[in-house]
């Protein structure tokens, strides 16, 4: 074969899964059919759990460095009270506020250190799979492996040759994003970037937003805008600067000038989620599984968090210690949470239409935002550090292992560094049971664990705890990390 495991779409999704397989060893083909990096900024945002999860990885550090700002908080449909993010005992209680274009150039560069290039200017045309291997005709030639990850976006080629149905909304209206270069900034326009920006109303539903994304010598700005009874026949087509240029000076006066737009967008309200993440030996990741409208900036985010889930269960499939079944818990982990996704950003489309009916729903969400147990619920929820899988068990089971300094310094989440599992114990008899499943498990004895009741914990490589004592360890390693070596 020519690769272990194909996977087509070179955004953050792509890359996080491809990092993942060839840190563990798999031999990966990267294909991506556009000719290089447009450099477009596109998403904005890290959410914490989408931080924890690069931390992980060793790969945190690089997009902080480029990051424009600490947001330390977040929204839920722009309504006036903001979701904390600091009630998780999270490392990263705050959003990292960074465009996509220079998370994949930090992804890429981590990728390239363990030998793996993305292959340009290879669209996939077909797609065949039997029972023992999958095909792909990638830019003229055939590309043959055991597995293939479709992570190539809303429009996703894999998913609709895989036949995978993409039940949904359609899209009722459109919103226009565009990154533009302001000569002058008109009054009132927001000049940090954070979560409010400079938002404009018109009781015709008509709305805009605009902040800086740049430093202060290029003085880029993001724009959001939709017009009311727009009708937009092809929401590909080219936006063209004009359309830009007369929204900006419509919402923010004729005095802001613009001196360049570097791109635009349309989008929409349309949410869809694939009816199975799974069709026999490919998978789905990403945009491709599911989309819905960009309010929270979860997009970029769950499909990372996506292939941190696919990704370890792909490699122990490839190695050949993968237990039965741990492939399909993929679709069973994953599928619910892209489903809350769309829950939460069809609830705040409803929170945006205009009429009185939804102006009293927003006056009485305004209300309950204002609750600690509602803002946590929901702060939770947008930046994905609520998410337990349903793995059997109580809290903490199921549950992210929240980052903390262990009695020796070092912080647990950087036991992650080489994708293992991590048995952290404060009971001695349990590394020794552990040790047969060496480099597969670290285990990794300390004096206690601080913040935790319980005296160990057993956590996946994608940083959910699989057990704690009451049942015992062998059938936790048996059931996540397969027969123990000889």
């Amino acid at each position: 074969m020519d690769a272990d495991v194909i996977v087509v779409g070179a955004g953050p999704t792509g890359l996080t899964l491809a990092h993942e397989l060839a840190l563990a060893g798999v031999d990966v083909a990267l294909l991506d059919k556009g000719p290089g990096r447009t450099g477009e900024s596109r998403a904005l945002n890290l959410h914490p759990r989408t931080a924890e999860i690069l931390a992980m990885r060793g790969m945190l550090d690089g997009a902080e460095e480029q990051a424009r700002a600490r947001l330390e908080t977040t929204h839920f449909a722009h309504l006036p009270v903001p979701l904390a993010l600091d009630g998780w005992n999270s490392r990263y209680p705050y959003q990292v506020a960074i465009p996509q274009a220079e998370v994949e150039q930090v992804l890429e560069e981590h990728l390239a250190g363990l030998g793996v290039r993305v292959r340009w200017n290879a669209e996939v045309t077909d797609i065949e799979q039997d029972a023992e291997r999958i095909r792909v005709q990638a830019g003229g030639t055939w590309v043959e492996a055991r597995y293939l990850a479709g992570c190539d976006g809303g429009r996703s080629f894999v998913r609709k040759q895989l036949g995978i149905a993409f039940p949904g909304l359609e899209a009722r209206w459109f919103g226009t994003v565009s990154d533009v270069v302001l000569g002058v900034a008109g009054e009132g326009i927001a000049t940090t970037w954070d979560t409010k920006g400079s938002p404009r109303m018109r009781p015709d539903g008509s709305f805009a937003n605009i902040f800086p994304i740049g430093n202060e010598s290029d003085r880029v700005h993001r724009i959001f805008y939709s017009v009311a009874d727009q009708v937009i026949d092809d929401q590909r087509a080219k936006v063209p600067d004009t359309e830009v240029v007369a929204a900006i000076e419509e919402f923010y006066g004729s005095e802001t000038e613009v001196k360049e737009v570097r791109w635009a967008s349309r989008f929409s309200d349309a949410s869809r989620l694939a009816e199975h993440y799974r069709a026999g030996r490919a998978f789905l990741a990403g945009d491709a599984a599911h989309i819905h409208l960009p309010l929270g900036g979860q997009g970029l985010n769950t499909g990372i968090q996506d292939a941190m889930n696919l990704g370890w269960k792909l490699a122990a499939d490839v190695a050949g210690w993968a237990p039965e079944g741990l492939l399909d818990t993929y679709h069973g982990e994953r599928h619910p949470v892209g489903a809350a996704v769309l829950t939460n950003t069809r609830a705040q489309v409803a929170l945006g239409q205009k009429g009185v009916e939804h102006d009293a729903l927003r006056e009485i969400f305004t209300q309950l935002l204002a609750l600690p147990e509602a803002n946590r619920l929901l702060g939770g929820a947008i930046s994905g550090l609520s998410i337990r899988y349903d793995l059997g068990g109580d809290e903490p089971v199921g549950s992210r292992l929240a980052d903390m300094v262990l009695p020796d310094g070092r912080w647990a989440g950087d036991l992650f560094h080489q994708g293992h599992g991590v048995l952290l114990t404060a009971l001695p008899d349990l590394v020794a049971e552990a040790a047969p499943w060496t480099g597969r498990v670290d285990a990794v004895a300390v004096r206690e664990l601080p913040g935790l009741s319980a005296e160990a914990v057993l956590v996946r490589p994608d940083g959910h705890i699989c057990w704690v004592p009451g049942t015992p360890l062998a059938d936790a390693l048996h059931r996540w990390f397969g027969a123990p070596r000889p």
